[in-house]
């Protein structure tokens, strides 16, 4: 890691923009260093290079293949022990505000308004490591994760660890997840899923299939089933799909993003409902980055590999301001909804 870790010193020092990332279940870390002048704002989402994109609203961040230095280098996990996070008081404002959310969520939807809402937080932790030693422990720490840290001008400093994928395509080939419900992961015992998780997990599932039915043929979707992810279980089904012909792989992003994983549904009036009532912007923190239409690891063209930003972070100087968030039903709990948002602020946590 020691070329990597060098490379983004030198790159955050002269405020120079990078992606350094590694895929689920991956040994193999990346990183694509650009310059000043090739860090750029789009909506075209066909060209090949590395894509940031935000929550709503606003253009991505992209980093073009053709304009960035590529290095990789592979990796043998763990590369550190991870110790468990400390232990942190709750702040009962905070605890306050985000169950007064909940609550309106709640009462939005038994109003009809919605079948369900993602409410979300942030936290801030103070963290004296540094940037490159926080990467070095989130890589071991999160195998099943996206694991990554994304620097510009434009965005500030993120780094983070999703369990979620939006898309991945391969020539013409799609593969996506519905991933909801949550519940801490307990060694050796099986995961029961409360009616209320599997409801929400269904509606994603429900969301993702009706939105490629326009663009894509043989959809498939898999049973549902619990997958790990950090100190957390959640539900997910995969599911497949084929492009049709005349349908560019841009349109079905655009036509998921974003999923009721992080907005809600009907989502347009979610994402309005959430920006009115969460009392913060969330940024980048559930939009999706990754790899478009490229693997820059094996040079394969016509690839694309995309997460949805979940269990992220953005970093200023010694301060983490972490995003959290949970998925509101009709059967929702305000104080358990609280507590989920604290078990999913220790992925970061631990390695701050």
């Amino acid at each position: 890691m020691t070329e990597l870790t060098d490379k983004i010193k030198k790159h955050l020092k002269a405020q120079l923009p990078f992606a350094v990332y590694c895929k689920p279940g991956a040994s193999v870390v990346t990183g694509l260093f650009g310059s000043k002048k090739s860090i750029e704002h789009t909506n075209d989402l066909s060209n090949k290079g590395f894509v940031f994109a935000p929550f709503s609203g606003g253009e991505a961040v992209f980093l073009p293949a053709a304009e960035c230095e590529v290095l990789t280098q592979h990796i043998d996990l763990p590369l550190a022990e991870i110790s468990s996070a400390r232990e942190f008081s709750v702040d009962a404002n905070a605890k306050a505000a985000f169950e007064a959310l909940v609550g309106k969520c709640i009462t939005a939807i038994k109003s009809n308004d919605f079948t369900k809402l993602v409410a979300s937080r942030t936290e801030t932790v103070e963290t004296g490591a540094d940037v490159t030693t926080i990467f070095r422990r989130l890589l071991p720490a999160y195998p099943n994760a996206f694991r990554y840290c994304f620097y510009s001008e434009m965005t500030g400093l993120w780094m983070g660890a999703t369990p979620e994928q939006l898309l991945q395509a391969n020539k013409g080939k799609i593969h996506t997840v519905a991933l909801a419900g949550t519940q801490v992961y307990n060694v050796g015992i099986q995961a029961v899923w409360p009616e209320k998780e599997q409801e929400e997990q269904q509606i994603v599932t429900d969301y993702i299939t009706q939105a490629l039915q326009e663009s894509c043929t043989n959809i498939t979707a898999t049973s549902p089933y619990t997958f790990r992810a950090g100190n957390l279980a959640h539900i997910k089904t995969d599911i497949t799909a084929q492009l049709k012909n005349d349908i560019a792989l841009s349109d079905v992003i655009k036509k998921l993003h974003p999923t009721p994983a992080v907005c809600g549904m009907p989502k347009d009036e979610a994402a309005v409902f959430l920006k009115e009532n969460e009392g913060y912007n969330r940024e980048f923190y559930s939009g999706f980055l990754g790899e478009l239409n490229t693997d820059f690891a094996s040079g394969q063209q016509d690839k694309s590999d995309l997460f949805v930003n979940l269990r992220c972070m953005k970093i200023t100087g010694n301060t983490a301001q972490l995003f959290i968030g949970c998925g509101i039903t009709k059967d929702s709990n305000p104080e358990k909804e609280f507590h989920e948002t604290v078990n999913k602020s220790i992925t970061m946590r631990r390695v701050l």
